[in-house]
């Protein structure tokens, strides 16, 4: 499978080649990158809140910056909640409006997959804020304990969300017409909404 796609090519399935992957594919790939990184992103928070020196705590995010394919730049943890919020802000603008017109009878569970959202982006906004501080022992436990309710969480989501959409996702072989223009453009241009 490619690795270097945009976020924005892989949510409006602007995939090109002989065999495009299924949609539902697509989004496991991503779900994965996410859970791969969260699971890294908490072990280091883990060594922070334990004491490690800086040069771990820079080694760590050296080695999650060459280890996520999705997020070739400086990853730590507030690009790690801004890129989480940013899918979720195209799966509410673009995907999840799809589904309900695709699949009606999964109103209830997109209802759901947004109040998820929500959940997950307040614990987003309480990591970003935790993590301008780290300069105590409360402050760091803090931040493993807020980690770790945002993996729970969104471990949770990431499986119903992927469980539930799948039979739809897996009836489309491109992504609807009715996208809004913008994202539609921006999967062909190849540049990231």
């Amino acid at each position: 499978m490619t690795t270097d796609l945009t976020e924005s090519q892989v949510i409006t399935g602007g995939l090109e080649g002989p065999r495009p992957q299924a949609l539902v594919d697509q989004l496991r790939w991503v779900h994965d990158m996410l859970r791969r990184d969260l699971d890294t992103i908490q072990q280091l928070a883990v060594r922070v809140r334990d004491g490690a020196s800086t040069t771990d705590v820079q080694a760590g995010l050296r080695d999650l910056q060459s280890n996520g394919p999705l997020f070739q730049l400086r990853v730590n943890c507030l690009s790690y909640c801004q890129t989480l919020e940013s899918h979720h802000r195209n799966e509410n603008a673009v995907l999840f409006p799809a589904v309900r017109r695709a699949a009606p009878q999964l109103r209830v569970t997109v209802d759901q997959l947004e109040a998820d959202h929500r959940v997950v982006a307040s614990l987003l906004d309480e990591i970003e804020n935790l993590a301008h501080d780290l300069s105590g022992s409360p402050a760091r436990q803090a931040l493993v304990t807020a980690l770790n309710l945002l993996a729970t969480n969104l471990l949770r989501h990431l499986e119903l969300e992927e469980t539930t959409l799948q039979p739809v996702l897996d009836t489309w072989s491109s992504w609807p017409e009715e996208a809004p223009a913008e994202l539609r453009d921006a999967a062909r241009s190849g540049t990231k909404s």
